[in-house]
């Protein structure tokens, strides 16, 4: 009889790497960057600082950061074929199926193993470009070239609405993409760690994780909440439809997490910041609502299985509330997590093994 491995369906339970990136404690609500409460960073400092933290393993000095925001700056433009695929693209085309084009699109032979960090740099820089270039031509209108005298958050804002950004809504997006740079060993995080494990190059590690982040179950509920909310319309409407989609077996999106038991430390601190900027907005007083419904019927449907609002619900707030569409939601949480995945890539290359796990066959065996 031939020998069967232990088996862990969804490798939960299973460390497939030792990190010093980030600490996810799902029983008692943590999240923890190198060190720092994630919290914190999102209060105190920048999307740059908390991206040269995780790259390099420390909070930047002022010469530093200096450095680290003129390489974004200097790596923004998109080369010429880029933007010739972005145009060329059908509109019907998901938009996070462009990104990944687009990315994918970035590669060449100058890409060297092991990956660099200049390479990281240049990538995290042309992200938010790539989407923002791409919006533009589904709008219709003529693509804003990145504004050198910005910095990351408020050049990608700037970038999508041809416009100074409010600085509310820069410092309100900046916590949400600090928020979200990292978190653990999630599906794009091991799928950019598992092409990295082979030397495939960074371009390929990034656009694996893009694919593994369109999926639903993992990047797409941001979008799927404000669809909840706008479905539901008013506040007497709340409990009957959120009664029905579980009646029906259905998910509330925006509630429950695969790892946190408790609340969400990410949603408990967008919280604070969608209500700043949202204090006399009629859908968040709605989403407010829906929330408190929602949290009353999944005790009843599920006892005990203390299902709270996460990241995703109030993403969703913060997101709208500094003005952009649905469909940049999941693009734009990439537009984040491109640090997390790039610290990844060069964590594994640092002490690399191929990741190749096993499965256990269950068909027949020739007679």
């Amino acid at each position: 009889m031939t020998k069967q491995h232990t088996l862990a369906i969804g490798l939960d339970g299973i460390a497939v790497a030792e990190t010093d990136l980030s600490l996810v404690d799902g029983i008692n609500g943590l999240l923890v960057y190198r060190g720092h409460w994630a919290r914190d960073l999102a209060i105190h400092h920048t999307f740059e600082e908390v991206a040269h933290l995780l790259w390099f393993g420390h909070l930047p000095s002022d010469q530093e950061l200096a450095t680290l925001k003129d390489k974004l700056k200097a790596n923004r433009e998109l080369p010429e074929h880029v933007k010739g695929i972005l145009k060329l693209i059908p509109a019907d085309v998901d938009m996070m199926s462009v990104l990944r084009t687009g990315v994918s699109a970035l590669g060449s032979s100058a890409q060297s193993w092991p990956p660099s960090i200049d390479e990281v740099i240049s990538l995290a820089a042309k992200m938010p470009t790539i989407v923002a270039y791409r919006f533009a031509c589904l709008e219709g209108h003529e693509p804003v070239a990145p504004n050198a005298e910005l910095d990351h958050t408020a050049n990608y804002l700037y970038m999508l609405k041809g416009e100074q950004p409010n600085p509310a809504h820069v410092r309100a997006l900046d916590a949400y993409l600090i928020l979200t740079q990292e978190h653990g060993m999630n599906a794009s995080t091991f799928a950019g760690r598992v092409v990295t494990s082979t030397e495939s190059d960074l371009i390929s590690a990034i656009s694996a994780a893009i694919g593994t982040l369109k999926g639903p179950l993992h990047g797409g509920a941001p979008s799927e909440v404000t669809e909840m909310i706008e479905a539901i319309g008013t506040k007497e409407n709340a409990e009957p439809w959120l009664r029905n989609k579980l009646e029906s077996g259905g998910r509330l999106m925006g509630f429950g997490h695969r790892v946190y038991k408790t609340i969400d430390p990410r949603a408990t601190a967008l919280r604070v910041v969608a209500s700043e900027l949202s204090a006399n907005d009629p859908w968040f007083d709605l989403a407010t609502h829906v929330e408190k419904v929602g949290l009353q019927l999944l005790e009843e449907y599920k006892p005990g299985r203390k299902l709270n609002t996460n990241v995703e619900f109030f993403a969703a707030a913060v997101m709208r509330a500094v003005g952009l569409d649905d469909n940049l939601f999941t693009p734009t949480f990439a537009v984040s997590r491109v640090v997390g995945w790039s610290a990844h890539v060069l964590e594994q290359a640092a002490k690399n093994r191929i990741i190749r796990p096993q499965s256990n066959y269950i068909g027949t065996m020739p007679e």
